[in-house]
């Protein structure tokens, strides 16, 4: 299973702002170089977790992003269905309704999937880090 590059992006950045514990917002242009992508692609994803809830943009001189909510409560499951969206990832092109074994199968793998990725937070990270 692969997720896009965007989410990627999206992980590493809020990982960065997780990070950071300020409430000083931190300019697109200094996170587009720490993360080593394009500012204009990265602004893009970033107004997607703007538009989430998960960070907040501020204007003017010293603009930038910061987060919204606690670094503690972002989990990785907010951060991919913000870029990703809510839509399965598995989906039946067999017409067999609800009764399809092979769906039930993947729908439950995919459930198992998404509460690993709830119960796990982007702050999980910083402590893993610090015991390394």
């Amino acid at each position: 299973m692969k997720y896009s590059q965007a989410t990627d992006y999206a992980l590493h950045a809020m990982l960065y702002l997780v990070m950071s514990d300020s409430d000083k917002p931190i300019g697109v242009q200094m996170l587009a170089a720490k993360l080593n992508v394009s500012r204009t692609y990265l602004s893009k994803m970033m107004a997607q977790l703007v538009k989430a809830g998960l960070i907040q943009s501020v204007s003017g001189v010293n603009g930038g992003y910061r987060l919204r909510q606690r670094g503690e409560d972002i989990s990785f499951l907010d951060v991919i269905q913000a870029i990703e969206g809510t839509a399965s990832l598995f989906e039946c092109s067999l017409d067999h309704g609800t009764k399809c074994l092979i769906q039930q199968v993947v729908f439950d793998a995919e459930r198992q999937m998404e509460d690993y990725l709830r119960h796990k937070k982007i702050a999980d990270l910083i402590k893993l880090a610090k015991t390394e």
